[in-house]
């Protein structure tokens, strides 16, 4: 009994020591994080079949600054690169080369994200939105092997970067061997979007008919593009495209509403505005809200307006039409226009671009009108169209670039210049619209939806059916139209999207091999040690001999 008391004091003894090794090892483990931040991914899809974007999304590399030594192996590494530091031919080099690399993790000044929009320092800030533009450029239009992320910039990021540079300077990257800081994201690869949806939403006004007449009104359509795209899904606002003209229209169709309210006030036109989706994708969803009109319909609308960013800094918009300059409708759409505008101290300027039909390439809203032969023309602040892919709601396209004054001028151009086409008062200088009057633009109003927008993501392949802002769209647009109708249609193309758009980011504090085996053999030394005193204590030291001596071979036991 004696004997067996003590063989299960010994084993008390052992697990105990066992115990404190585990939890040693584990706090050496669990202590090494150093900061959790959001991150956002870049955009990953296919083009007619061809990869482009980031094609991965799970992380655990090391990570390093640009200041690593000459000649360092990437392939294992990701490199953290704040836009304030960016070299863009650098970075140029390693995508367009397929040099290997780990990862790139771009970080972003906090002034960029959603909580901290604002119309202050915009001068300041043409550098870095010039920067981000050529960056954005690079980025969408590459196949990219490695997962690409954005982040904002912090005191616990900004923390570990200063670190990671003091010891990249010192010729100490991080690597398994020498330690540093691991950067993972535990997240599964990104899957195909299925059926992506395209959601419009329309809202009719109905003119006055006169009496005794049976012919149809005719019709003038206010249209605006409300989803976006750009390098990095989860932050693609377009406060200016198209949240300008999205906002903009809202209140046209709000001041149109007070008068059509009235039968007294009501134009013997009918108004038909329409919110559309797909515009980055050569307008998919505009091309579907009209083939889905009956051809009566189609052929009573007088013009269309399309608004198309119209918050620039600039006092100038243009007109872009595809018929010519010499066409009646042309002609009568861009007086009316210019009259209104001199009296705004505004710019307005014609820019006349033939449709290639053979060109699958829809350049502004407008041109998918035309080519169903409905006179129409697009406001915007921009004399060129932009290429596919770009100035649709990029990085730079927040709030602090856009100049509300400009979005209620222009709301002014527009809702004055119909007003008096509808009444008949061309020409002369009467504001429908004036200033303190009960007619007046509501820059509050503007200002509100332009701050939904610029925190509303809304790239079309991740916006649901029944997604709030869809619907938030069509209940505003209710409230000043007699009907609305809403359209969701399958988004066609060449066009194929994947998932997993933003992540949470681990950054560990990891100790080099050579610390973590000198530590365990430390600590396994110690615990020997520690061992060895607690028999022979407990014990004598004749058992711990006894515990290191070879027992006897079965042969001389037999014996």
């Amino acid at each position: 009994m004696a004997t067996l008391k003590k063989s299960t004091e010994l084993l008390e003894s052992m697990y105990s020591v066992i115990a404190l090794l585990f939890i040693l090892v584990a706090c050496v483990e669990l202590c090494d994080a150093a900061a959790a931040v959001d991150v956002y991914r870049l955009i990953q899809y296919d083009m007619s079949g061809s990869p482009f974007g980031s094609r991965f999304a799970a992380l655990n590399h090391h990570a390093a600054s640009l200041s690593f030594p000459p000649g360092a192996d990437l392939s294992r590494t990701v490199l953290i690169i704040p836009l304030r530091e960016l070299n863009i031919t650098f970075v140029r080099e390693y995508i367009t080369q397929k040099k290997p690399l780990g990862g790139l993790l771009f970080l972003l000044p906090e002034v960029l994200s959603f909580k901290h929009g604002g119309n202050k320092q915009v001068h300041e800030k043409e550098k870095m939105k010039k920067l981000l533009a050529e960056l954005e450029r690079l980025l969408v239009h590459s196949n990219i092997p490695y997962p690409v992320y954005f982040a904002f910039e912090n005191d616990d990021i900004d923390t570990v970067l200063a670190d990671i540079k003091k010891n990249d300077a010192m010729g100490q990257p991080a690597t398994a061997t020498t330690g540093g800081y691991k950067l993972v994201i535990p997240t599964a690869e990104p899957k195909k979007v299925a059926s992506p949806t395209i959601t419009n939403i329309q809202g009719w006004l109905s003119g006055l008919k006169a009496d005794g007449d049976a012919n149809q009104l005719p019709t003038i359509a206010i249209v605006a593009s409300y989803d976006t795209f750009g390098a990095a899904p989860a932050l693609s606002v377009g406060s200016d495209s198209n949240g300008s003209g999205i906002a903009a229209l809202l209140e046209i169709a709000r001041l149109l509403s007070l008068l059509y309210s009235n039968p007294k006030t009501r134009g013997r036109y009918n108004l038909l505005f329409g919110l559309t989706s797909g515009g980055p994708y050569n307008y998919n969803g505009t091309q579907k809200w009209l083939r889905s009109f009956d051809q009566r319909l189609r052929e009573s609308i007088d013009y269309a307006i399309c608004l198309n960013s119209i918050g620039s800094w600039d006092n100038e918009l243009w007109i872009h039409v595809s018929k010519p300059p010499e066409n009646a409708y042309i002609k009568q759409i861009f007086e009316g226009f210019s009259n209104v505008a001199e009296e705004l101290d505004l710019k307005v300027g014609l820019k006349h671009k033939k449709i290639n039909i053979s060109n699958p390439r829809v350049a502004w809203e407008h041109e998918q009108f035309s080519r169903l032969r409905v006179t129409a023309a697009t406001l915007s602040e921009l004399s060129v169209a932009p290429e596919l892919f770009e100035g649709t709601g990029g990085l730079f396209d927040g709030r602090q670039y856009v100049n509300e004054t400009a979005i209620i001028r222009g709301v002014k151009l527009v809702a004055e210049s119909l007003a008096r086409h509808i009444y008949g008062h061309q020409g002369k200088n009467v504001q429908i619209f004036a200033d303190e009057s009960s007619l007046a633009v509501n820059p509050a109003y503007i200002r509100s939806w332009l701050d939904l927008l610029s925190q509303t993501p809304r790239v079309a392949p991740f916006l649901s059916k029944n997604d709030p802002f869809v619907m938030a769209l069509k209940k505003e647009l209710a409230d000043h139209a007699d009907e609305v109708n809403v359209q969701h249609e399958n988004l066609e193309g060449i066009f194929t999207f994947y998932d997993s758009t933003n992540a949470r980011l681990n950054i560990h504090q990891v100790a080099s091999v050579t610390f973590d085996l000198l530590l365990l053999l430390v600590l396994g030394s110690y615990l020997i040690v520690l061992f060895c005193f607690l028999v022979i204590t407990t014990r004598g030291v004749d058992e711990l001999i006894s515990l290191f001596r070879r027992p006897p071979s079965r042969k001389v036991k037999t014996a």
